[in-house]
């Protein structure tokens, strides 16, 4: 039976640079149809705007990423900062840099209970994206493990309206040598779920960003889980032996990843 259809041309005009986007998740070669763009690529931009603004204003399940954790055998404690809710956590950004009053005897009872000092304290944040530790946090954590059997670990800390400062008040607390902040990234049109890790070399209240080291973007689609360990191993060891963190703590992973000599050491641990 002959079909009645009637085959129309493609209606949208390609970009010379098309080949290019198997490489990027960016929004690059999209193509057009007259002066406009196709109406796929409109509605994947407004899918992704409305993705990242839940990013921003969903609250972080921190009941579900304590359970993560309890089932990766982490022991949890929760705090939250001095924002009451998140529209004050985004207007009032100095509210996310401190603990409430409750969060702060929280950790006072917490650090009395742990006989050993502490070597580091991991702090799961929400940040400006609860997507970003809810899914990679833990699997995260359960990675870097391996390479800190001589390190000392404080319960880790689940804290809700963090800013990255609020790390500093926490591992002073716990009279840590050094804390990594794990926390959701500002959301982009891609990436509504990067994780940030923030590195910082006897915290205390009042250090600045100077002061520590940053690995971005950690998600499967960025930088992922066994890289990030590696680096985040990496920065905690030479932090260790210099003493210090920040713009005077130069991270040269790349140069062992590129030699290949991290690969092997993330397959035996």
């Amino acid at each position: 039976m002959k079909s009645d259809l009637i085959a129309y041309p493609n209606p949208v005009e390609p970009n010379s640079w098309h080949g290019l986007r198997k490489f990027t998740q960016a929004r690059i070669a999209l193509g057009r149809t007259g002066d406009s763009q196709p109406t796929d690529a409109v509605l994947e931009f407004g899918l992704a705007h409305a993705q990242a603004r839940d990013a921003v204003h969903v609250p972080m399940d921190a009941a579900r990423v304590e359970s993560q954790l309890v089932e990766a055998g982490f022991p949890a404690v929760h705090v939250r900062s001095a924002a009451r809710d998140r529209r004050e956590y985004l207007v009032r950004p100095d509210y996310g840099r401190k603990l409430d009053e409750a969060s702060r005897d929280t950790l006072r009872a917490a650090a009395v209970a742990i006989v050993d000092p502490v070597d580091i304290v991991f702090v799961v944040a929400d940040g400006l994206s609860a997507f970003a530790p809810s899914r990679h946090a833990v699997p995260l954590l359960d990675i870097l493990r391996r390479r800190l059997a001589d390190w000392r670990i404080a319960p880790i800390v689940i804290s809700l309206q963090s800013r990255v400062a609020l790390g500093d008040e926490i591992g002073e607390i716990f009279g840590a040598e050094m804390v990594a902040m794990l926390i959701g990234e500002r959301p982009g049109l891609s990436s509504p779920d990067s994780l940030g890790i923030y590195l910082t070399y006897r915290p205390r209240a009042g250090r600045s960003d100077a002061e520590r080291n940053c690995i971005s973007n950690v998600r499967p689609g960025g930088l992922d889980f066994e890289t990030a360990a590696f680096k985040l191993h990496y920065l905690m060891e030479n932090s260790r032996r210099l003493q210090l963190s920040g713009v005077e703590l130069k991270d040269n992973s790349d140069l062992l990843l590129a030699a290949g000599r991290g690969i092997p050491e993330r397959i035996e641990m």
